[in-house]
């Protein structure tokens, strides 16, 4: 599970989507020109999620059993809520039983009064005619009338029957529980009404642990991340939304889209079918409804998020929230610890000599001199004797600091653009004052390492990779020595990029330095050394490396720095790989491909290109193809051999589909329906009896 590649890039394009979504982040942009004050409103604003806050706000009012106040609220954003005379029902109900558990002789006066004016009259319109015959549906509406008038008489019970009597007739409707049920179907219903489904990430991670769970399960393997996994999604599911059709109505949905909505949120198939007729026959929407209906404890995602998002450097990290008289505190350290501890720093590039000068602010470099004009010489006045060691070490806090200096001085001192992270508030809440949020001052020296590992990152994803390197050997001699195929790599990036320039001999400088010695100690980087080479034999122009796949190299270092720093992968990111690695597993021992995977994004994380040499290989094709694709038709271009594998991957791609399309999909869904078998108990019973389905229920029935 470890070696699964993510698209870490596709995965925080899904965070930030949930960090905006759900208004757990200020845009610093969009807040810096107004004045912090604890009136400040928040800068981010979405129809989706205030819808979310209402449900949010009359589900607290019924778990709370304030029943009135959720009815009042459904008046005022969802009165058509209100039109299903079933709910209403149920609603009138809760609110007799909550008038009756506060047990003051005024408030059984009002229950009593709420059962003559509000229940009865709810409960004989709480089932609605069918869309049936006359004669059928006349006889299912006295029916259902006969039924409703006996959950009436049922709920007078509770007039003489008290709430701690256990062993009573009704005693479910004093559960407490009663009102969480009621909590989740109004969740279910109002999600579906008004579209407010959970951001993309939310619904992807219930889906991806949900089948991790169901895989570690059917496996019988333990979860390395089970203690996260269950933490985070909880066993209980709100109830599902009833559908307004008749249950005796026959669906009028495809076997295939039933099936696949059950095995993909572990439905039975009724529950499927109803699912598919609450949203009038589409998939993809009943999909959405069931998986929002699964639970997630929010204050356990909202850290991960967090940790996540501090991590990549999508949100500022708690000491860099600090602003106002705390961040010139924090300068004036940086600055005593970058003078003090030498006066000279080796940038090991003449072109950066000048940078000695300069210390950090908000990401940004500022000089010195100009600096302590502008404080009237308080930095000078200021300095102490600040007691660093500063040998060269990924511990040292002054090394650190001067560290962080040259490698900004690479990216062309650009400025901080992250977002500031502000905590899931409700909407009547203030935010918070920044300039209370932190009172420490003073450069923290995990900020530094967490800084560091991100600077690097930046710098390889812009292909400046020697740049890279070299800060690194000289914060660190050794790190290379323990991580060999990185720096294979990363050598690699610097070759390419050589060639590319045309210094042919510059780049075999590098192989001979340092690709030629690493694969040599490591004999499974021959293959890649050898393919390496052969791009000094392609024609000028061929040779290009620009917009080379760099972004997991660029991951992979900032997860190796981070661990020499001392800094913890975030669990978010365990969590992840785990349940990529079940879910390809899952669908191979499946035989099919996941329907839902697309809508969720789960192939984007799983799109990872790392083969460099492939990729200058697929840019040189398209550009050939590109020549010839004047001179070759449609029916030509289809038969089309070619020297990299197009048509052995063709022919790979048929052969597939063939395994695939193997047995009939009608044979395979009577199988899985008739004997309750997963997708691939029913193939492998479908080999033995040729594909007959008939032959297979006969065969286990008689």
């Amino acid at each position: 599970m470890d070696c699964t590649r993510v698209n870490w890039e596709a995965l925080d394009a899904l965070i930030i989507d949930f960090v905006t979504s759900e208004n757990l982040v200020v845009e610093e942009d969009a807040c810096a020109n107004s004045s912090p004050s604890p009136s400040s409103s928040p800068c981010i604003s979405s129809s989706s999620y205030h819808a979310r806050l209402i449900i949010r706000r009359i589900r607290n009012s019924i778990e709370s059993g304030d029943i009135q106040n959720a009815i009042d609220t459904l008046r005022s954003h969802a009165p058509f809520v209100l039109d299903d005379h079933r709910i209403l029902f149920r609603l009138q109900k809760q609110k007799f039983i909550e008038l009756l558990r506060k047990g003051r002789h005024e408030d059984r006066v009002a229950a009593i009064h709420c059962l003559r004016t509000c229940v009865a009259p709810s409960a004989l319109d709480a089932y609605p005619h069918s869309k049936q015959p006359f004669l059928f549906s006349l006889f299912l509406f006295l029916f259902k009338l006969s039924e409703a008038y006996e959950e009436f008489k049922h709920l007078l019970l509770a007039l003489i029957y008290d709430k701690d009597d256990q062993t009573s007739p009704v005693s479910n409707e004093w559960a407490e529980k009663r009102r969480y049920e009621m909590a989740g179907l109004m969740s279910s219903v109002l999600r579906a009404s008004l579209q407010a489904y959970d951001p993309l990430f939310s619904m992807t991670l219930r889906y991806l642990i949900s089948i991790h769970k169901g895989f570690c399960f059917h496996q019988g393997i333990s979860s390395a991340v089970s203690d996260l996994t269950h933490r985070l999604l909880l066993e209980e599911r709100d109830p599902p939304a009833t559908p307004l059709e008749s249950m005796y109505e026959a669906p009028p949905f495809d076997e295939v889209d039933i099936q696949a909505l059950a095995h993909a949120v572990e439905l039975t198939r009724q529950g499927a079918v109803d699912s598919m007729k609450f949203a009038k026959g589409d998939l993809f929407q009943a999909f959405q409804n069931e998986l929002c209906r699964m639970q997630l404890d929010v204050s356990v995602l909202d850290e991960l998020v967090k940790e996540y998002c501090i991590y990549r450097g999508i949100v500022d990290s708690e000491i860099q929230m600090i602003t106002g008289p705390v961040k010139r505190n924090q300068f004036e350290v940086a600055h005593r610890l970058s003078r003090d501890c030498s006066t000279e720093i080796d940038l090991n590039t003449s072109q950066h000599s000048d940078v000695e000068d300069y210390s950090m602010l908000d990401g940004a470099l500022v000089n010195d001199a100009e600096m302590s004009s502008k404080e009237g010489g308080e930095v000078g006045s200021e300095r102490t004797n600040v007691s660093e060691d500063c040998s060269n070490s990924w511990s040292n806090k002054c090394e650190n600091t001067r560290a962080l200096v040259r490698i900004r001085s690479h990216m062309n001192c650009e400025s901080n653009k992250r977002k500031r992270w502000r905590g899931r508030i409700d909407e009547t809440d203030r935010l918070p004052d920044p300039s209370f949020s932190k009172s420490e001052t003073g450069i923290n020296p995990l900020e530094n390492k967490y800084e560091i590992a991100l600077a690097l990152k930046e710098l390889v994803s812009r292909g400046m990779v020697a740049e890279a390197v070299n800060e690194i050997s000289t914060m660190d001699p050794d790190f290379f020595t323990q991580n060999p195929v990185l720096h294979f790599h990363l050598k690699q990036v610097e070759f390419l990029k050589l060639v590319s320039a045309g210094d042919h001999n510059g780049a075999l400088k590098v192989a001979c330095s340092h690709l030629g010695p690493l694969a040599a100690n490591d004999q499974s980087l021959l293959k890649t050394l050898k393919e390496t080479l052969v791009v000094l034999l392609q024609p000028d122009g061929n040779t290009t490396g620009k917009d080379l796949p760099l972004n997991d190299l660029a991951n992979t270092l900032q997860v190796s720095v981070g661990n020499r720093l001392g800094i913890e992968e975030p669990q978010l990111m365990k969590i992840i790989r785990a349940t990529l690695h079940s879910h390809t597993e899952w669908f191979k021992l499946q035989m099919c491909k996941d329907r839902f995977s697309n809508l969720l994004k789960i192939d984007s994380l799983k799109e990872v290109n790392t083969d460099l040499i492939g990729a200058i290989k697929s840019r040189s094709n398209k550009e050939n193809n590109a020549n010839l694709s004047s001179q070759l038709t449609t029916t030509s271009s289809s038969t089309m051999t070619s020297e990299d594998g197009g048509s052995s991957s063709l022919m790979m791609t048929t052969q597939t589909s063939s395994r695939e399309a193997l047995w009939e999909e009608s044979a395979i869904l009577k199988v899985m329906e008739f004997l309750a078998l997963s997708r691939s108990d029913a193939i492998q019973l479908l080999s033995q009896y040729n594909g007959n389905a008939e032959a297979v229920i006969q065969q286990l029935f008689g």
